[in-house]
């Protein structure tokens, strides 16, 4: 799975350090699912509009983009056994619970992904 870092281009904060992007289909399907935890800093970017947390361990951050990478939603705090989509959103980051208040990431914000590997 390819990796990168996703900036906020207003001012270059990073917003995930580490950030998994689930191009293929295996690893849009697997997502999170077995993982018993996301550190601060890590993230998976989905190409998808809509996730599920059924099977997941623990809660997670879902941030809607756009085509753009642009922010349309944050759904924070999201629990095992819920659904989330975003209207018009093309990809999903996941990030730890908490993550996106505390980055500040809010509607609006357009992202950048800078590959790393």
């Amino acid at each position: 799975m390819r990796e990168g870092t996703l900036r906020r281009e207003s001012d270059g904060r990073v917003v995930c350090e580490r950030c998994g992007v689930a191009d293929s289909m295996l690893a849009r399907m697997r997502g999170l699912l077995g993982r018993s935890e996301l550190p601060a800093g890590e993230g998976l970017l989905i190409r998808t509009w809509s996730i599920h947390m059924f099977f997941m361990r623990f809660a997670i951050d879902a941030v809607f983009l756009d085509r753009d990478l642009v922010v349309r939603k944050v759904v924070s705090d999201l629990k095992p056994w819920r659904v989330a989509f975003g209207r018009g959103s093309k990809s999903v980051l996941e990030l730890p619970a908490g993550e996106a208040a505390r980055r500040g990431v809010r509607s609006g914000d357009h992202l950048e992904l800078a590959d790393v590997g």
